[in-house]
C-alpha cells in the first residue's frame, strides 16, 4: 500500500503538521509530554524530520530578510505553486505569521536572555524543559545554573549529575561548565557527573568537545556516542574510552548498575542517595569487585545484600554513617 505522505496531498498535510509543531516548540517552556509526542511524530517517517528541518533552516535564514519584506510576506503569502521550494516557502511564511501573532518572534532578533537555577534534594530526580526545547534530567543532590545569551547557551553544573538532551542550534553553542572542565555541543545527548576530584562525561548520542575550563580552543578531546572521558581538578582531560551509556545513566530510571565496580566506587555512588556517607574500611575492601543492580531509592537493600555476595560486613559508626569492613 502506498504511503499517503508520498502524494501531493500527503506532503501538504505533513508540511502543515511540521508547521504546527514548529510554532508549538517556539513557546518559552515546552511541556515534557508534549516534547515526547513531538519526538514520536519526528521518528514516524523520514519526511517529518525533513520538513521540520526545512522550517528550522528558513527560520534561521529569516534573520537575513529585511523586516519590512518579511512582514509583507506574512501579510500576503505567495500564491500556491506546484514547485516544492515555493510550497515550502509559503509554509514558512505562514509559520512566521503565526509566530508574529503569538509574539514569539519580534524585531528579527535572536532569542532573548534567560536565566534560571534548578536543583534536586536527596533521592530526588527532576526533568527540566528549557526555552529552546533542550531538556535536563537531574540526578539526586544536583544543581545547575542556566544562562542563555544571544549567541551562547551556558550551563554550570555546580554539583551532582545531569543528562543533557540538547536541541540543535549551530548559532548558539551549548556549553556545560563543571569543575575544571567544560563541554561544548550544538545538539546531542550526554551525561555529566561532577565529583569532588573530577568531572566525568559520557555521550549517548552525537558528538561533544571536552576541554579544561582554561584550555585553548584547539586543546580538547572529541567524544562520540558510546565514549567517555574524565577531567581532573587541574583541567587535564583523559583520552576518550569506550563506555556503556545505558549502565552509566540507569539512574534516570531509578537504578544503580554496577558492572565489575570496585567497592570504593560502589560506596561513592551509594553515598549520593543516603543522608550519611558510606565508606570502605581499607584499601583491600575497597578493591573488591561487585556486579549487580539495585534500586537507588532503597540502598538499605544493597547494604543487606553485600555480606551475602562478598566477604564483607557493614557496621554503623557513631556519627550514623556506615562502613564496609572485612568479615
Amino acid at each position: 500500500m502506498m504511503d499517503t505522505r508520498d502524494c501531493a496531498c500527503g506532503q501538504t498535510a505533513v508540511r502543515d503538521e511540521a508547521a504546527r509543531w514548529f510554532v508549538r516548540l517556539q513557546e518559552p517552556v515546552v511541556d515534557v509530554a508534549e516534547r515526547q509526542r513531538f519526538e514520536v511524530w519526528l521518528g514516524e517517517h523520514p519526511q517529518h524530520r525533513d520538513e521540520f528541518q526545512v522550517l528550522q533552516g528558513l527560520w534561521s535564514a529569516a534573520d537575513l530578510v529585511p523586516a519590512a519584506r518579511l512582514q509583507a510576506l506574512c501579510e500576503a503569502p505567495p500564491a500556491r505553486s506546484k514547485r516544492r521550494p515555493l510550497m515550502r516557502y509559503a509554509v514558512a511564511a505562514s509559520v512566521l505569521a503565526v509566530a508574529l501573532g503569538l509574539g514569539l518572534f519580534s524585531g528579527l532578533k535572536s532569542p532573548g536572555p534567560y536565566t534560571a537555577e534548578f536543583s534536586t534534594a536527596l533521592g530526588e530526580r527532576r526533568q527540566v524543559a528549557l526555552p529552546d526545547g533542550s531538556v535536563i534530567d537531574l540526578n539526586s543532590r544536583s544543581r545547575v545554573q542556566v544562562r542563555y545569551e544571544q549567541d551562547l547557551r551556558h550551563i554550570e553544573l555546580s554539583e551532582g549529575e545531569a543528562m543533557f538532551s540538547v536541541e540543535h542550534d549551530t548559532r548558539r553553542p551549548f556549553v556545560v561548565a563543571s569543575g575544571s572542565g567544560k563541554i561544548t555541543v550544538t545538539g546531542t545527548r550526554f551525561d555529566v557527573r561532577r565529583d569532588p576530584a573530577e568531572t566525568r562525561v559520557v555521550v549517548e548520542q552525537g558528538t561533544v568537545k571536552v576541554q579544561g575550563r582554561d584550555a585553548a580552543d584547539n586543546e580538547f578531546v572529541s567524544l562520540t556516542a558510546g565514549t567517555g572521558t574524565r577531567v581532573n581538578a587541574k583541567g587535564f582531560v583523559t583520552a576518550a574510552y569506550a563506555v556503556n551509556p545505558a549502565e552509566l545513566t540507569a539512574w534516570r530510571s531509578g537504578k544503580l548498575v554496577f558492572n565489575n565496580a570496585s567497592l570504593s566506587e560502589v560506596a561513592a555512588e551509594v553515598s549520593r542517595y543516603r543522608e550519611k556517607p558510606l565508606r570502605v574500611g581499607n584499601e583491600k575492601v575497597g578493591n573488591l569487585r561487585l556486579t549487580s543492580v539495585f534500586k537507588s531509592d532503597n540502598t538499605d537493600a544493597l547494604l543487606k545484600a553485600l555480606p551475602n555476595i562478598l566477604p564483607v560486613a557493614v557496621r554503623t559508626l557513631d556519627d550514623g554513617s556506615q562502613e564496609i569492613i572485612s568479615k
